[in-house]
């Protein structure tokens, strides 16, 4: 039977079964270990497995990729965490060079099985150095999976099949979904990666997102719904592999593509994603691509002003209007 836990405890879980069926999974990160992570997601582990495979590192970035980099060509299936997916710019050579590229670079003489968990997005006063989703950073640094949870059970499934996987993965998690709620199903629950998810079926509109986005999304079907508007919400669950197919084949249906994601709409996943309808699938579009995202600066420290600057649920609703109009 399903059971109702945390995102954060999801993440958790993940983690434990994942350290309990393979004794080559460690997890590295600052304050992963004896104080259970910073925003409380890894509590227990340490009491669990000890110091060797609950590693709590220096304050250096490069160390922890680095380090995670080298154990996996090694033979163990680290799972690092940085404190804020804003850091990979501080580990940019070890994320975008050795994570990502080392498999092609050696000939395949080994693999690189490694998880970076990157905790991202704004929380409310974080500043610009703290609140970013960097999830597109990777796009154009090909050989590593880019995946992004949206709920529970998408969070513990997703993060086991990437430990598993030989890849390496950017698992990012949305701090601002640490604390929601959903149904988890028991047992070795595992979710495909690269396979996207209709969250909500729908006639007149495709509203593509990841992420956090996809609960504003789904808000936005809602009260689109009222007016007579039928949104189908497609959850990517991630950026790399990206299902081509699960959009072409909801825009066919709909014949309309809103795009929304949480970082500055200039330059990000979304503006990938139209790329690639345009160029493959731009037939079966009745009206313009419309992408909903962050305004175009640094996220400001102010709470007040960061809910100015980031995409909302109303947003997302007013292009749908725009667009049907």
């Amino acid at each position: 039977m399903p059971r109702t836990i945390s995102y954060s405890q999801a993440i958790n879980e993940a983690l434990t079964e994942e350290m309990e069926r393979d004794e080559r999974v460690v997890l590295m990160g600052e304050d992963v270990g004896r104080m259970g992570g910073i925003f409380g997601v890894t509590p227990g582990i340490y009491e669990k497995f000890g110091a060797d495979r609950a590693i709590d590192t220096p304050i250096s970035e490069m160390l922890i990729v680095g380090g995670a980099v080298g154990m996996a060509i090694t033979g163990l299936r680290p799972v690092a965490e940085l404190q804020f997916a804003d850091f990979i710019f501080n580990a940019a050579d070890e994320t975008f060079s050795k994570m990502s590229k080392w498999r092609y670079m050696h000939g395949g003489q080994f693999t690189v099985p490694m998880v970076l968990r990157l905790p991202e997005g704004a929380t409310g006063g974080g500043g610009a150095e703290h609140s970013q989703c960097p999830e597109a950073a990777l796009l154009e640094h090909p050989g590593s999976h880019i995946v992004v949870a949206s709920n529970p059970a998408d969070a513990k499934g997703l993060l086991k099949a990437a430990i598993r996987d030989d890849n390496p993965v950017a698992f990012f998690e949305h701090k601002g979904l640490y604390a929601m709620k959903g149904e988890v199903p028991d047992g070795d629950h595992l979710v495909e990666i690269g396979k996207a998810d209709i969250k909500r079926q729908g006639t007149d509109v495709t509203i593509v997102a990841w992420g956090k986005m996809v609960g504003l999304s789904l808000k936005a079907a809602e009260q689109l719904q009222k007016q007579g508007i039928s949104a189908e919400v497609l959850d990517t669950r991630g950026l790399r592999p990206l299902d081509t197919e699960a959009i072409f084949a909801s825009i066919e249906k709909t014949g309309r593509l809103i795009i929304a994601q949480e970082a500055p709409k200039s330059g990000g996943g979304a503006s990938e994603i139209a790329a690639i309808v345009a160029e493959e699938a731009l037939d079966l579009l009745e009206a313009p691509i419309i992408r909903v995202g962050a305004m175009d600066v640094p996220i400001p420290q102010n709470a007040m002003l960061e809910a100015l600057v980031l995409p909302t649920s109303a947003d997302i609703e007013r292009a749908a209007i725009s667009m049907l109009r």
